[in-house]
């Protein structure tokens, strides 16, 4: 019965550990007209959901680039600018509570109103409840 019990704990443990773990989801390749290189991927840091462009992304030369995500029903959500003071870049942002999955993320120009590139995860990636 002993062993039994410690056994099961063990199971246990080691399921909880793996259920928990931060993982990591990688997008496709953006596709569009402006923005068509590099990733994005999710990762889960201190609780806090993030999403970050990989480094051969190239930010579109428009004037105002933006990210912006759409869950799994299809709302979209526009977010933080790319560009920011001193031509550096929000390469990594935190989404916000009220964004529930992402599946797609894109880059949307808020000056034009346009799409300017966007990439997929294969599965929507569910936000962890905060």
């Amino acid at each position: 019965m002993k062993k039994t019990l410690i056994a099961a704990f063990t199971v246990l443990a080691l399921v909880t550990t793996t259920a928990f773990a931060d993982e990591t989801h990688t997008s496709t390749k953006f596709e569009g007209a402006k923005a068509n290189t590099g990733t994005v991927s999710h990762t889960v840091k201190d609780g806090k959901n993030i999403l970050t462009l990989s480094d051969d992304f190239k930010v579109p030369g428009t004037p105002d680039p933006h990210w912006q995500v759409v869950d799994s029903k299809g709302n979209t959500y526009l977010l933080q600018k790319l560009g920011i003071k001193g031509d550096k870049v929000n390469r990594s942002i935190t989404l916000p509570a009220y964004v529930q999955d992402v599946s797609k993320v894109q880059i949307w120009c808020a000056y034009a109103e346009v799409l300017l590139g966007e990439t997929a995860f294969s599965q929507p990636v569910q936000v962890s409840s905060r």
